[in-house]
């Protein structure tokens, strides 16, 4: 690590903490040259995956428009806001499992409607009918019959 004070590269740790929730590593450090001290901290760097628009075009993984989306599509359902956050947390986890550095829009999509599929099956319909545009009746009703307890088989 390299001095704030006078540019050298070799420091010695003199003293290593762990933060409360462990997530962090707090280390102070001696210049060998000039004897100064200073305090630098560790975390682990989570980078998740650009997103690849349907115009060919990136943009960063925004997790407050995915909360929006899912807070939007469960409007007025019996959801908690604790419940959104774990779904948010979720889609996270699963973009960052893939180990990619770019997610298409539809794959991120996808990920949406089977998180609201498990959470809310109104939510879900209400998310798939602007995210599929439907054209016509017949593919809402496809939507429907396919989240129907009896899968429609009336």
């Amino acid at each position: 690590m390299k001095c704030p004070f006078c540019g050298v590269s070799d420091s010695a740790v003199i003293d290593t903490r762990v933060n409360d929730e462990g997530d962090t590593i707090r280390r102070r450090r001696r210049c060998t040259a000039c004897d100064k001290r200073f305090t630098t901290y560790e975390r682990a760097e989570v980078q998740l995956p650009q997103v690849v628009k349907k115009n060919g075009g990136r943009v960063p993984f925004e997790r407050e428009k995915l909360r929006a989306s899912l807070a939007l599509a469960l409007r007025k359902r019996p959801i908690t806001t604790e419940t959104i956050e774990h779904a948010v947390e979720g889609i996270e986890e699963k973009l960052l499992l893939l180990g990619e550095r770019e997610v298409p829009t539809h794959q991120l999509g996808e990920l949406v409607m089977a998180e609201l599929k498990r959470l809310d099956k109104i939510a879900y319909i209400r998310f798939a009918s602007v995210y599929r545009n439907f054209e016509d009746v017949d593919a809402f009703s496809r939507v429907i019959r396919e989240v129907s307890p009896d899968n429609g088989q009336s």
